[in-house]
């Protein structure tokens, strides 16, 4: 395995406060960091990883976004249209990758690997933390201190 070029690692503030989502950030970020620990510059040796966690990655992806869009239409996110909008161009971005990878494009793996981490954690801190707090604003505190999002909090 390549020598580590770049680690990603979790921060609290990255925390949208819902454990599911939480995980999945986690799992996003230790996929970037085995981009980077597989980019040997060693092109034959990163097509045959690439092309071994590539379909992996993209439905882990598309996992990840359905959770998050679930989130927002059960608490009536009012801005969930911007945010799927989001999420699907950059599925798209990903997809039209992989579609020239598989039609012999060559692939920079390590270039790859920026362009995730830059935009799972821009992502993150800008566009996923918009909804943690609308969720936090929308919650009712129980009495052991929880916040907890009921349907009487998404009636309206």
């Amino acid at each position: 395995m390549a020598k580590q070029i770049e680690h990603v690692t979790w921060s609290h503030s990255y925390s949208m406060g819902i454990k599911q989502i939480d995980e999945q950030h986690k799992g996003l970020l230790d996929f970037v960091n085995d981009l980077f620990n597989h980019a040997s510059g060693d092109e034959r040796q990163e097509r045959l990883y690439f092309q071994e966690v590539v379909q992996q990655a993209v439905q882990y992806i598309k996992e990840h976004f359905a959770t998050e869009e679930k989130f927002m239409v059960m608490t009536k996110f009012p801005d969930y249209a911007v945010h799927k909008k989001t999420h699907d161009e950059f599925t798209l971005t990903v997809v039209k990758s992989v579609k020239d990878f598989e039609a012999g494009k060559r692939l920079v793996l390590e270039k790859f690997a920026y362009f995730l981490k830059d935009w799972v954690l821009s992502h993150i801190a800008v566009m996923d933390a918009q909804y943690a707090q609308y969720f936090r604003q929308i919650a009712t505190r129980k009495a052991n201190g929880k916040l907890t999002i009921t349907k009487a909090d998404v009636t309206q």
